[in-house]
């Protein structure tokens, strides 16, 4: 942002013109429970990535502002093609979408014609177009135990999401070796000093965390199953290992009660923080309801992919009837 146009913004209120521009553009605000708290504050909706884009086309709105990563708008623009999506900074990735290259992973699948792919998410639209099913971190374990116990599966991107499955699941999943650089950032020595110090503290985590993590936890889930278990904890001190932007809905819901983010390697660094939701702020979700830019797209043939897949999670996920085996899977396709 060049030093004009700071000093542009910083003379307007900024709250207001993007309440102005919303009524303007017709536009929901989407904000996940790791942007920051004047972000989160904004938004129409705060939620997981998958949540917040159903909610999202369930809206009559004409633009769908996404202040998340990337892959989260790409969901958003899968499930609601009619609609403008913007992200307030296009720059706003995934080390789990970066760590599984398309055509990397289409070679992968392409050498194990025998095994289905469930596929987290947290990955890009032309990666959920080489995938058979879908899922989400609250879904997976659902979807791999209906599937029969002899399929072999590969999980992809996140091979610690996916390791704590195979322990749940009691299968031998084929792993990709991906991760999240947040949930790898925490320290399992500073964290067993933080228990020492608060024995009577739960430890909430995220199944992105490693496993030497996860063997400290008293309850492991996805963000919002996190943030339900912290509302309703008899605990009036919970220990969050997950991305500590979450915390400010447990403050703002439960006042009387204390979070504290698990911590880094020194016990003290900002590293448990993830640097592509930094990179939102509301000066870029300014611009973009004033620009619609940057904006989204998902070729025609690349979202119709990619959505079935994520038609199947949500079918099996609600316990429709899924019949599904590689053979019945469609090719895939190539490019972003």
């Amino acid at each position: 942002m060049d030093a004009r146009l700071r000093e542009t913004l910083r003379g307007l209120d900024l709250r207001a013109e993007i309440e102005r521009l919303r009524k303007e553009r017709n536009a929901v605000i989407l904000a996940h429970y790791y942007q920051t708290p004047e972000l989160q504050d904004m938004a129409d909706f705060v939620g997981d990535s998958l949540e917040l884009s159903r909610k999202a086309a369930e809206t009559d709105a004409d633009v769908i502002a996404f202040c998340g990563v990337r892959f989260m708008a790409e969901v958003a623009k899968i499930l609601s093609p009619q609609k403008t999506v913007i992200l307030p900074d296009m720059d706003a990735g995934c080390s789990l979408e970066d760590s599984c290259p398309p055509d990397e992973f289409g070679a992968f699948r392409a050498a194990h014609p025998d095994h289905l792919s469930l596929t987290y998410i947290n990955c890009s639209a032309a990666v959920k177009a080489h995938s058979d099913i879908i899922v989400t971190s609250s879904s997976a374990e659902k979807i791999i135990n209906s599937l029969p116990k002899e399929q072999k599966i590969i999980f992809a991107p996140d091979k610690h999401l996916g390791a704590w499955l195979n322990r749940k699941t009691g299968r031998d999943m084929l792993l990709w070796d991906g991760t999240c650089i947040v949930h790898e950032a925490f320290s399992e020595t500073e964290l067993l000093k933080l228990k020492m110090q608060y024995p009577d503290a739960p430890v909430a985590a995220h199944p992105e965390c490693p496993a030497h993590i996860l063997d400290h936890a008293d309850m492991i889930g996805s963000t919002s199953a996190i943030l339900k278990f912290a509302l309703e904890s008899p605990s009036d001190l919970i220990i969050v290992a997950t991305e500590p932007h979450i915390i400010h809905q447990m403050e703002k819901k439960a006042p009387h009660k204390t979070f504290i983010g698990a911590p880094g390697a020194d016990g003290k660094c900002s590293c448990n923080m993830c640097p592509y939701m930094a990179l939102n702020t509301v000066e870029k979700l300014y611009l973009a309801l004033r620009d619609l830019k940057p904006e989204l797209d998902v070729p025609e043939a690349l979202r119709v992919r990619a959505l079935l897949p994520l038609n199947r999670m949500l079918a099996i996920a609600s316990g429709a009837a899924t019949d599904l085996t590689p053979a019945q899977t469609m090719p895939p396709v190539t490019g972003d």
